[in-house]
């Protein structure tokens, strides 16, 4: 059975910013921690196709494959998928923003089915990304947070 994700946070910082910063690709690895790089192969208005490369897993193995990803920034959605497949039959990404009381929400909405010859389940990585998820969300959060902190101490600043 395919699988499906759906997980949020309330980033407590102007959308503008939100938007700004997880949409900048060329900073993420800045702005996850499991990035080690991210190449830009092409743009296209608002769709850029780009390979990313993860840090070393615990068994020294480097995961990489390419994407594409279009931005609709009056729709505050962001829509994606795995051009390189790898293990996976297919993965669809979707991005939503919102401003809400308290800053922006961040919805990250995945699915995806794995190939038969995978090494893992659908239910298996469902599991996974939930969890790898959280913890990326978390840490973007504080990022966030911490730069817009930062630039409205800046602004104050004689």
């Amino acid at each position: 059975m395919p699988g499906h994700t759906e997980n949020e946070i309330v980033v407590a910082a102007p959308l503008d910013l939100v938007w700004d910063m997880t949409n900048d690709l060329e900073s993420w690895p800045e702005l996850f921690s499991e990035y080690a790089s991210v190449d830009i192969l092409a743009r296209d208005g608002n769709t850029t196709k780009f390979r990313l490369t993860m840090h070393p897993d615990e068994n020294g193995t480097v995961w990489s494959w390419v994407s594409e990803r279009t931005t609709d920034r009056a729709a505050l959605q962001v829509k994606a998928h795995r051009v390189e497949t790898g293990p996976f039959e297919y993965m669809n990404i979707r991005w939503d923003y919102a401003q809400v009381p308290g800053g922006t929400r961040m919805r990250w909405q995945q699915d995806f089915a794995m190939k038969p010859n995978a090494p893992v389940d659908d239910d298996w990585m469902t599991n996974n990304i939930n969890r790898n998820t959280r913890t990326q969300m978390a840490l973007i959060r504080d990022r966030i947070e911490q730069r817009d902190r930062d630039s409205r101490t800046a602004a104050v600043a004689p």
